[in-house]
């Protein structure tokens, strides 16, 4: 190369140093290359996360977050701000990779596709705060309506999910400036959906939602988001009990709009609501066809249900557990988590030696969760780990305690022996990389070992 300046041969060293084990000069080899062939990008960060980790502090996350900042004293391209971005979100350093997004658009103002995408990324991962703050820079930043709106509808859906029952108003509020400012059109369809399900599953206000909703059905309006109106008044009548009046919204999705994804999502609230109702035969049914759905997510949750149903249904002629666990399942989606754990006990104390007492225990610990009652959500997992350790819902059990432990109480130390326990004993689990992941942070190994 120093002989011939037409040739490059920084990625066959980079290679070489790889195997040396010359982290450092593998990663300025690589950064080298990528000045000289920036189409290669996305190649070399697949090639670069097999040997970082989610640590900021491990060694080789802190040689390439070294050789990017020196890569940028010496050629300020945005490249160096993308791959930094980058890094610092496989660190889970959301806040970080916020700032280099804003550099990044500061310079090169052309879509903010980037930065939504970060703020779906730190939405997923719960760091809440990064994702309002790169919401609320979308708002403030951009001049296209459709985007603006996008995230607006994010801001609200974050700011419900952390709401107290007190600060329903101000959301409310938030709501009605955003129709006084934009209009109630097809353009905030989405928003207008999302407030009507706030006024009924928050606000309980079922009847102002309902009257909000049937007004959307006279704007011009296509299939598909007549169909998304009809499935959130179809929730809102599942909500009220009225069953019969919400199959028949969901059937008119599915006869409209034949094997569309909405159309599957539909057959899956009949299913859904059929169960609710104690129509165990015809849920199962439907659950039967969307094992096969095109979308994984409604294949799914179906398939869970199916195997609820089909688990529980013979265990007693008259279904009284399994009909009771489905009245819990109701409450918990009407949002009354303390009534659904009042029914989970009854269930508990009449079917303890019914295998649907495994997911009762379960279900109410997550509803424990949910109400902060951190010590009854322990024990529920303990007694299942401790009464069915061949259960279905083991390795669930394991796991949730774990993050309960390690996340939610700051109690690393008792998490750890569970991280253990699930890889060596549940090795095909779904929670087996996580585990491992986890459990050797905790014992401060090098990953990358």
């Amino acid at each position: 190369m120093s002989l011939n300046e037409s040739l490059d041969f920084s990625m066959q060293l980079s290679q070489i140093y790889g195997e040396q084990g010359n982290v450092e000069k593998m990663f300025v080899s690589y950064i080298d290359f990528l000045d000289k062939n920036p189409i290669y990008i996305n190649d070399l960060k697949r090639l670069f996360s097999d040997f970082l980790n989610e640590n900021p502090s491990n060694e080789n996350n802190t040689i390439l977050r070294k050789t990017i900042l020196k890569k940028i004293q010496q050629n300020p391209d945005l490249i160096w701000n993308e791959l930094l971005s980058w890094l610092f979100i496989q660190q889970k350093e959301f806040n970080k990779a916020f700032t280099q997004e804003k550099a990044i658009y500061n310079r090169l103002p052309e879509s903010l596709n980037r930065m939504a995408e970060l703020g779906s990324i730190a939405t997923d991962e719960k760091d809440f705060d990064t994702a309002t703050a790169v919401y609320n820079y979308i708002i403030e930043t951009s001049q296209d309506t459709d985007t603006k709106l996008r995230a607006h509808y994010n801001v609200l859906q974050l700011e419900t999910e952390l709401a107290s029952e007190k600060d329903y108003k101000s959301i409310q509020s938030e709501y009605l400036k955003l129709f006084e400012n934009y209009g109630t059109q097809t353009q905030t369809l989405k928003l207008q959906i999302a407030y009507g399900h706030f006024l009924a599953f928050n606000l309980h206000e079922i009847r102002d939602a309902e009257v909000f909703l049937k007004q959307m059905l006279n704007l011009n309006l296509n299939e598909n988001q007549i169909a998304e109106v009809k499935l959130e008044l179809g929730d809102i009548l599942v909500l009220q009990e009225k069953f019969n009046e919400a199959l028949i919204y969901y059937t008119q999705i599915q006869r409209s709009l034949k094997n569309s994804t909405i159309s599957q999502e539909a057959r899956f609230r009949v299913a859904r609501t059929s169960y609710y109702k104690g129509d165990f035969k015809w849920a199962e049914s439907q659950l039967n066809i969307l094992k096969q759905s095109t979308s994984q997510l409604i294949a799914n949750d179906a398939l869970d249900l199916k195997l609820l149903i089909s688990d529980n249904k013979y265990e007693d002629s008259t279904q009284t557990a399994l009909k009771l666990y489905a009245k819990a399942d109701l409450l918990a989606y009407q949002n009354k988590p303390k009534e659904a754990i009042v029914v989970l006990d009854t269930l508990l104390k009449n079917h303890a030696s019914e295998p649907i007492s495994e997911q009762a225990l379960y279900k109410q610990a997550q509803l424990f969760e949910t109400q902060k009652v951190y010590d009854k959500a322990e024990n529920n997992y303990l007694l299942l780990i401790a009464n069915h350790k061949d259960g279905l819902l083991t390795d669930d059990a394991y796991i949730a305690l774990a993050q309960l432990y390690n996340t939610t109480l700051n109690l690393p130390e008792k998490a750890k022996p569970l991280y253990e326990y699930i890889i060596f004993n549940f090795e095909g689990s779904i929670y087996f990389v996580e585990s491992r992941a986890q459990y050797r942070k905790l014992r401060g190994d090098d990953l990358n070992q």
